[in-house]
């Protein structure tokens, strides 16, 4: 018997041994990759923190006369790579390059657009607003999210963050399937953000509801499948997708492959779309909502309100939002949070990523998506006079330039 089992333990024996050994040349591998790791969260974080952040309020004036295009035209604008254009910056430094974030909130009702940056960018923004929206006005305010501390026993708070139901080269349903960019008459536009300024407005005073769209430049930096270091960008992902609709429809004629010859008017038109989407200028972006309000004012259905703020965006044949599961402040089945602890430090990580505006770096590391500019300028528009809500602030009166020719 014990012959019989010499043979076994030397096989466990060598392999120990072989395992020991690779344990010894790797060990200093991997925690070299950790410590690395490390140090480039630090240094990015250390940068972040030195950056001067400001919160821009953006007031409309009573004619919003522009489509959603001259807000594509300001998106445009903002695709900036400057900072990390060296190893040495990115990985020495820990620089980044800028992001920023565009805010629709209702505070007691009162509905107001920002724009979170860093102050360096400041300037920047404010002309290219200035250039496709003459008659805004724009200030410096307080932030608005660092005044409210979450103390959880006068507040409750509900929020989420959203994703993509496809991959990310299938477009939402834009501005462009409204026809806004044909700009009809005011009484004929139908805005997809109108839903929203109705949801908004309707909050009672001591609640509030809080959206954020947080943007960076997208650049190649996806791993290319079946390759240890090169990097793609959301293009290779539209070619691999018009790849595969195209490959369900492969017919087999005398042994030669014909591939698209049976494509349907839909699936046609769903490369189309994504060929269309992908042409534009791409932007990694993330979507977190919140809804805060005293404990006495608490209303569960503005949860429904916020949750479905994004639905009109949604095409069951291409792309829509839906909320995270794993970043949303709930859970499904109570043995998930027996003690309640669970749900409050989830409610505070939210809240705290909200406060910072964070998604694309440690510790505060959302699931992040790719949007091209018409998308965006889609979700994050000014409106015209067919969104009529009381509680959108705008301008009292336009402003006008005194004429050139008055007597001094």
């Amino acid at each position: 018997m014990n012959g019989g089992l010499a043979p076994f333990f030397g096989v466990v024996g060598n392999t120990l041994a072989a395992f020991y050994v690779l344990l010894i040349f790797a060990a200093p591998i991997i925690l070299g990759v950790l410590c690395f790791q490390g140090y480039l969260a630090w240094k990015r974080n250390k940068f972040i923190h030195d950056q001067k952040k400001v919160v821009l309020e953006i007031r409309l004036p009573q004619e919003v006369m522009k489509s959603p295009l001259a807000m594509e035209l300001f998106l445009t604008s903002l695709y900036q790579t400057k900072g990390e254009g060296t190893w040495i910056k990115r990985y020495v430094y820990g620089q980044l390059r800028p992001y920023f974030s565009l805010e629709l909130t209702s505070i007691g009702g009162e509905i107001k657009f920002f724009i979170w940056t860093w102050q360096f960018w400041q300037h920047h923004i404010e002309s290219q607003l200035y250039a496709q929206y003459p008659d805004i006005e724009i200030k410096e305010a307080p932030d608005y999210a660092q005044a409210i501390h979450l103390n959880l026993e006068k507040y409750e708070m509900w929020g989420c963050n959203f994703k993509l139901q496809k991959p990310d080269c299938y477009p939402i349903k834009s501005y462009v399937d409204y026809q806004l960019d044909k700009d009809p008459k005011e009484e004929l536009k139908i805005d997809p953000m109108t839903p929203v300024f109705e949801y908004l407005g309707g909050l009672k005073p001591g609640e509030q509801a809080w959206i954020q769209i947080i943007i960076r430049a997208h650049k190649k930096e996806r791993p290319k499948p079946g390759s240890w270091f090169k990097k793609v960008d959301w293009s290779e992902e539209a070619k691999a997708e018009i790849e595969k609709i195209k490959t369900k429809d492969t017919q087999q004629v005398e042994s030669i492959k014909l591939t698209g010859l049976s494509l349907t008017k839909g699936e046609k038109d769903m490369i189309e779309a994504i060929e269309r989407n992908v042409a534009k200028i791409p932007f990694d972006c993330g979507i977190r909502a919140i809804y805060i309000a005293e404990k006495d004012k608490w209303n569960d259905i503005n949860i429904s309100g916020l949750n479905g703020s994004f639905r009109q965006y949604n095409s069951f044949q291409l792309n829509g939002f839906q909320t995270d599961k794993h970043h949303i402040t709930e859970y499904n089945y109570p043995w998930q949070n027996i003690t309640g602890k669970r749900l409050m430090r989830k409610k505070h990580h939210i809240f705290e990523e909200y406060q910072h505006r964070a998604y694309f770096h440690a510790p505060f590391r959302g699931y992040w998506f790719v949007l091209n500019t018409e998308s965006l300028a889609t979700i994050y528009h000014f409106p015209g006079q067919v969104a009529k809500s009381p509680a959108l602030q705008r301008v009292p009166a336009k402003k006008s330039e005194p004429p050139a020719n008055l007597p001094i």
